[in-house]
């Protein structure tokens, strides 16, 4: 019981804090501000409407400008159609039921636009998620109430740490030459496994190869439907196009963060709109918008005679709209039938279209991201859960620091490796960097376990080329600035883009602007990036190749990679201070993004306070890789 009351108090301080941040950031927020934040799109054009499920009509809009502004509008996410007009007063709230590009389709509680929808302009405002806290507060209530059942609860009682997971060691041994001998071992774990399997995938080392290939053997060997769910939209996406193209018949519940064609034929919409019966809906929902439209014709100043034949039409309109949804239900009913995989985000996985599914099989991808509370939702869908992901990469983002310190931060992926080793397969061959890049993260992180396959264990950009340097910054004067909620250092950023207009003119004499290595420039500090990509504006020498420099957060590059990588380290102060870069699993992301070249630069007498840092330095001298910023002040 108190594994469940503790979860449920920590998600009531992470809800509360996340509401009192959202109503302070929009209750005296201008429009432009709420725009500029991401949590606005104004002004709309209403581009279509059509009647959706009873009492329910879908509005198609648009937004007309600032499309380049990056927005947290999602599918599933409950948001406002407003009028700026009389904001307080002129507003319908719904669900935001598809994204793409410029778009988005809203459904709204009405069965007519208000007259308000004509005057002014409109736009969209994201409110706050109550309802992703609301499923997940459902779900380990749930969970508390079935604790109690042995039968019900044997998952439940293994991943809270009272039973061990169990492993059917008569399965025959599956084997594929496309895979290494450590992902074979994770398959074979996954295919054993009664309860629980748990696949570590360090970074490059395949870890959705290997997913895909256990859950195609699942369904061969029996498994009818398997839930996936990932915590991101883009790793929703990633699992759901390699399972596709393994032949699978997938079915993306929700709408992709990549809006290619290949995707949206996976999603409910796509498979519904191909669906045979789809023709005769729409000629249905015609029909009751005639109706309607006929109805709202005897608006204003009718007898008894006109109004008994509005509500007729009503009625009749009512009545098409009931035989409507019942047939929308068949064809999901039945595209959800023929599907083998359903994917989808942890909330997403309770979508009224698939909530009541039951599974053998729940696998969650990049576990190490997911909030607990969260993977709660689908885990209680299943009787056997695969968790795949890596607890050294970064972390849930959690917003009260009240309940990550007091353990809301630690995942069920790290739980369960903690608990059941015995469960756990780790990745032990990467196919990303060279074996210099890899060693220092390996030797902190894996227990030195990590392999480079040899197709990339010595590349480099060219013969004589080296993998990794760290510029040191120290005595140069170089000090960060605080900014109002970050820091910059643009010196530091200077020294940068002269470090890395010398390695670009070296490699021009080796490859084409067409062949050329894609490079990261990356910064744990949003301020540092806006000091990078306007000096990076100001580089004529790196303009030219401008298309395959890419500037941003760490974050942003979590399961990328690039040929070079460039880290921008940015603290530099007397007092040792280093803020959030005391987080080394977001340093170890970053680190493990380059494939052929890794170049850190910092102040090693501020970095070094913390031994993760000092033992880097350590590591890049004993390599050669220790270069003072002097030796590029000059030049």
């Amino acid at each position: 019981m108190d594994y469940f009351k503790q979860l449920l108090d920590l998600l009531k301080i992470e809800r509360d804090e996340d509401k009192r941040a959202y109503l302070e950031q929009t209750r005296t927020s201008s429009v432009n501000e709420r725009r500029a934040a991401g949590l606005t799109w104004y002004p709309i054009a209403i581009r279509g409407t059509e009647l959706s499920r009873a009492d329910y009509i879908t509005v198609e809009v648009e937004r007309t400008t600032n499309t380049d502004i990056v927005h947290q509008l999602r599918f599933g996410v409950s948001a406002m159609l407003f009028s700026n007009h009389d904001p307080q007063n002129d507003h319908l709230e719904g669900t935001i039921t598809f994204v793409g590009g410029n778009k988005l389709k809203i459904s709204l509680r009405t069965d007519e636009l208000p007259e308000w929808a004509s005057n002014g302009k409109l736009g969209i405002d994201l409110l706050f998620d109550d309802n992703s806290y609301d499923e997940m507060q459902n779900a380990l209530r749930l969970a508390m109430k079935m604790e109690g059942e042995e039968k019900e609860a044997r998952l439940i009682n293994i991943l809270t740490g009272k039973n061990k997971p169990t492993f059917n060691t008569d399965i025959p041994l599956y084997n594929n030459p496309r895979l290494n001998s450590t992902q074979q071992a994770a398959v074979n774990k996954i295919i054993q496994a009664n309860e629980l399997a748990v696949v570590h995938g360090p970074p490059g080392t395949g870890k959705t190869t290997t997913l895909v290939q256990a859950i195609k053997t699942l369904i061969k060997q029996g498994d009818k439907k398997i839930l996936v769910v990932a915590p991101s939209n883009t790793a929703v996406d990633l699992l759901s196009d390699k399972l596709s193209e393994e032949g699978l018949n997938v079915l993306r519940v929700g709408n992709p963060a990549r809006v290619s064609e290949r995707l949206m034929a996976l999603t409910l919409d796509s498979k519904m709109a191909a669906h045979s019966t789809t023709k005769d809906i729409k000629r249905l929902k015609k029909q009751a918008s005639e109706f309607k439209d006929m109805a709202h014709k005897y608006k204003r100043s009718f007898g008894r005679a006109e109004r008994e034949q509005r509500k007729a039409l009503f009625d009749e309109a009512y009545k098409i709209m009931k035989d409507v949804d019942k047939m929308q239900q068949y064809i999901i009913d039945d595209v959800v039938a023929k599907a083998q995989i359903i994917t989808a985000t942890p909330v997403g996985s309770n979508h009224y279209t698939v909530r009541d599914l039951k599974y053998n099989t729940v696998v969650i991808d990049e576990a190490g991201q997911a909030l607990e509370p969260a993977c709660w939702i689908p885990i209680l869908k299943g009787k056997k859960l695969i968790l795949a992901g890596d607890h050294c990469q970064l972390p849930p983002t959690i917003k009260s620091e009240e309940a990550a310190k007091r353990g809301l931060k630690i995942t069920l992926l790290e739980k369960c490796i903690q608990l059941h080793p015995e469960a756990v397969v780790l990745l032990e061959e990467q196919y990303r960097m060279n074996e210099t890049i890899m060693g220092y993260s390996s030797k902190v992180f894996y227990d030195d376990k990590l392999k480079a396959h040899e197709s990339v264990a010595r590349h480099l950009l060219h013969d004589g080329a080296t993998a990794l340097e760290f510029v040191d910054t120290a005595g140069c004067g170089f000090e960060e600035k605080n900014e109002q909620t970050s820091i910059s250092n643009p010196e530091e950023a200077a020294l940068l883009f002269k470090h890395l207009t010398q390695l670009v003119a070296d490699l021009s004499t080796h490859y084409t602007k067409d062949n050329f290595p894609a490079i990261a420039v990356i910064s744990p500090y949003r301020e540092q990036i806006y000091v990078l990509k306007e000096q990076l504006l100001h580089s004529p020498e790196l303009q030219v190749y401008g298309n395959k420099i890419a500037v941003n957060t760490i974050d942003s590059f979590q399961g990328q990679e690039r040929d070079i990588v460039y880290i921008s380290m940015t603290r530099s102060n007397s007092n040792g201070i280093i803020g959030f870069l005391s987080d080394i699993r977001r340093m170890n992301v970053a680190m493990t993004r380059a494939r052929k070249k890794l170049v850190i630069v910092g102040d090693s007498a501020t970095l070094s306070r913390l031994p993760f840092y000092a033992g880097f330095i350590a590591y890049a001298e004993s390599h050669d890789a220790y270069k003072s910023a002097w030796e590029y002040m000059d030049v």
